[in-house]
């Protein structure tokens, strides 16, 4: 098998990170024929179609399997560049921004424990890219090769890949101290359905599991609100908006202020965590996986 070039690989991954071809041309500094053309060339090397043209955009398996590929070798260069450092210390080389070393992580996450973990990492120079999705949702990500690793609900390792437990993230229903439904009372098996609940997306299953669990029941139906962002769901409860079901760890201090009232008291719903990544050796990879399994340790419950 005859090599494929590196600026035709890191094209191809600029049309489908960027979402086309004109975005990927700005991105790499050329005109948009010259990505057609090496997309072209690639194509007719590997002897396939690389890329759905629909919208969006779309790799197709082919297109997938080179994505995976030019992300291990963006990775290898990671480890270069970090070995490099060690032998000298004052070389003022590192990886371009075009070649960032992604991975998937849930909102949650993201807005309370992953970013102290990676903190290290990122001030040391390593260029991330936190891909944010659900965290039953992350691994496909992973699965497709557009990441390198992914922080998800899936226990088993998906194929190539390892897998660490982190812990589990507590979940609680919360509301502002003059939320009331329209019973006057607590939430309860009657009234849940008259409540609005504040989602974060179409995605979100964790308020009907929750309800699920806290009143026995096999499948329930909620009023809910759309807002994408796990801060903004806390926002939008504090705004009075309704109730939301959110990690403990997100709200815990905002509950001690008294700014924000357990809106059924004495449950919660642990969702257990876990880190996939590439079964490569690789010292980034490494640190990735020694950060984020050190910093969970301390900050998601132990079970």
């Amino acid at each position: 098998m005859s090599a494929y070039d590196p600026a035709a690989l890191e094209c191809l991954a600029a049309i489908v990170e960027e979402g086309g071809f004109e975005r990927a041309a700005r991105r790499l500094s050329i005109t948009q024929s010259a990505v057609s053309q090496r997309l072209r060339a690639l194509e007719a090397q590997v002897g396939t179609v690389l890329i759905v043209r629909s919208r969006p955009l779309k790799p197709t398996a082919a297109g997938q399997l080179l994505l995976k590929h030019t992300k291990q070798l963006r990775l290898l260069r990671a480890d270069l560049e970090r070995d490099l450092r060690d032998l000298a210390p004052s070389s003022t080389g590192g990886m371009r921004e075009d070649e960032r070393v992604a991975i998937a992580v849930n909102a949650d996450s993201i807005a309370t424990w992953a970013l102290p973990a990676l903190g290290t990492l990122a001030k040391q120079g390593l260029p991330m890219e936190l891909i944010t999705d659900d965290q039953d949702f992350t691994h496909e990500w992973l699965r497709e090769g557009q990441v390198l690793g992914c922080v998800t609900t899936l226990k088993q390792a998906l194929r190539g890949c390892k897998v660490v437990g982190l812990g589990a993230m507590d979940y609680i229903a919360v509301a502002s101290p003059q939320w009331k439904p329209a019973q006057g009372t607590g939430l309860t098996a009657h009234n849940f359905r008259d409540v609005p609940f504040v989602s974060f997306n179409r995605k979100d299953d964790m308020q009907s599991e929750f309800i699920a669990k806290a009143f026995g029941l096999r499948r329930v139906s909620l009023r809910q609100l759309f807002v994408p962002s796990s801060e903004g769901q806390v926002r939008a409860v504090l705004a009075g908006w309704g109730v939301s079901v959110v990690p403990e760890l997100l709200v815990r201090g905002l509950m001690e202020q008294g700014q924000l009232v357990d809106a059924l008291p004495g449950q919660r719903l642990p969702i257990e965590l876990y880190w996939h990544c590439w079964n490569l050796q690789s010292e980034v990879l490494d640190a990735l996986t020694q950060a984020l399994v050190s910093t969970a340790s301390q900050a998601l419950a132990q079970h």
